[in-house]
């Protein structure tokens, strides 16, 4: 890895625990999110060429901390203060300290900032933006291309989300036990979100952002040590640990990804498969049951297969169905359909996307497509499947996804030239055999 890379990484990983720390010790998220972003400029300026601090965290937390002193000793800055002031509660954790007073991130803010991003004031898109960008360390124009939004559009959603966190005059705090039962749902949804992106990327060169995905599994721990009895955030951090097993087996040696079929198993990772077993085999008895369990069973029935033949694919469609009844979405329903064609064949499995092919949310998606191209190879269309394949791949904005469904074409469209080659020649081979009979008196 390079140095430049390097530093990013590092970046990325220190951002929401300086912005944890400036926004606990001075009570205004929006200022210290603008002073951390600050901090990280420099140093994706300096380190680089000058050397890594000797304490990274400990740089990025006092350059954060002399530039909230410059925006809070301005006028607008210190009216917006007296004005938090005027609303909150004295609280002695939250403070501007000394000049000479140590700074230290020994405390970990992550989980309070994930619920202040989670304000149940802002819509759920600004409040994943918001997350993406504090918690997840994207950058706007990185959120930007995950949404399928302009870089300016998406500074402005994140600039508002910020501006009503400040006009809410909430504390940097953890919830208490009524306000956090309020946000879990979009503390649970924006966990899985980030996860998602961590899993598959939606654009660029790589298919996973593993850095991503860690975090949002720490975060997702975290929340489950705060609520051990939460069986919907025990069944998310088993989702994603069953999903995440499967990481190193995704992509070849280039990158080049890997369908779940072709997948080596023997590289998934046998300890997270059998922890995510464990999260929802407790999990479920407990109830209620909700969607992120739902989907975690499903992942155990994928993961402790030897193989796709030898997948209870009965059980996963019966599954599905009960997915659809507590958290119905396109998405669910794709999937169910791919099911479908698992247990029943492939022309069930088509019967059931043609109902979807006019839904709004999937009609321009390639995930519709592709798995149409996939289930009409499993028919033996192979024109109608490297048709639909190539469809794919030119909606995907993922390097790696398109690279997948262009070579299945290819492959396909080689295999059928091949045959139709084989065919033809056999066809003229038997010609002339039956020719040189008929010369030679032979019926």
């Amino acid at each position: 890895m390079n140095t430049v890379s390097h530093v990013e990484d590092l970046l990325r990983e220190l951002a929401p625990q300086v912005l944890g720390v400036l926004s606990r010790r001075f009570g205004d998220f929006a200022t210290a999110e603008d002073a951390v972003q600050e901090a990280l400029l420099a140093a994706a300026t300096q380190w680089p060429t000058e050397g890594l601090p000797a304490n990274p965290r400990g740089w990025l937390i006092q350059v954060g901390y002399r530039r909230m002193i410059e925006l809070v000793r301005g006028e607008q800055a210190r009216r917006r203060r007296e004005d938090l002031v005027t609303r909150q509660d004295p609280d002695d954790q939250r403070y501007a300290p000394a000049p000479d007073e140590e700074l230290t991130a020994e405390r970990d803010d992550t989980l309070v900032l994930l619920f202040l991003c989670c304000h149940p004031a802002l819509a759920s898109t600004s409040a994943v933006a918001l997350t993406l960008r504090a918690v997840g360390g994207l950058s706007s124009a990185e959120i930007a291309r995950a949404f399928l939004v302009p870089e300016a559009t998406m500074a402005q959603r994140i600039s508002r989300a910020k501006q009503r966190i400040r006009a809410s005059g909430l504390p940097f705090r953890m919830p208490d036990p009524e306000e956090r039962a309020d946000r879990l749902v979009a503390v649970r949804q924006v966990l899985y979100l980030v996860f998602t992106e961590g899993h598959t990327s939606t654009t660029g060169p790589d298919l996973r952002r593993v850095d991503l995905a860690a975090e949002a599994i720490r975060l997702t721990r975290a929340l489950h040590t705060l609520l051990p009895n939460d069986s919907e955030s025990a069944g998310l951090l088993a989702l994603m640990l069953l999903t995440e097993a499967r990481g190193p087996a995704r992509t070849g040696p280039s990158g080049e990804l890997i369908s779940l079929a072709d997948q080596d198993r023997s590289r998934w990772d046998a300890k997270a498969i059998a922890e995510g077993v464990a999260l929802v085999t407790r999990a479920l008895p407990r109830g209620p049951v909700g969607p992120y369990q739902v989907q975690a069973a499903i992942a155990a029935l994928h993961d402790e297969a030897p193989g796709t033949e030898q997948t209870d694919w009965p059980q996963i469609l019966a599954l599905y169905e009960v997915l659809e009844r507590l958290a119905g979405s396109p998405v669910v329903a794709l999937n169910r359909a791919v099911a479908t064609a698992m247990v029943h064949g492939p022309a069930a499995g088509l019967a059931a996307l043609d109902e979807l092919a006019h839904d709004p949310q999937l009609a321009a998606h390639h995930r519709l497509v592709a798995a149409r191209a996939h289930l009409h190879e499993m028919a033996g269309d192979q024109a109608q499947a490297i048709a639909d394949y190539r469809a794919a791949a030119a909606r995907t904005s993922s390097r790696p996804e398109q690279l997948y469904l262009t070579m299945r074409a290819a492959r396909l469209a080689t295999a059928t030239s091949a045959g139709g080659r084989a065919t033809s020649q056999g066809r003229v081979t038997r010609q002339g055999r039956a020719a040189g009979r008929q010369q030679r008196g032979v019926g």
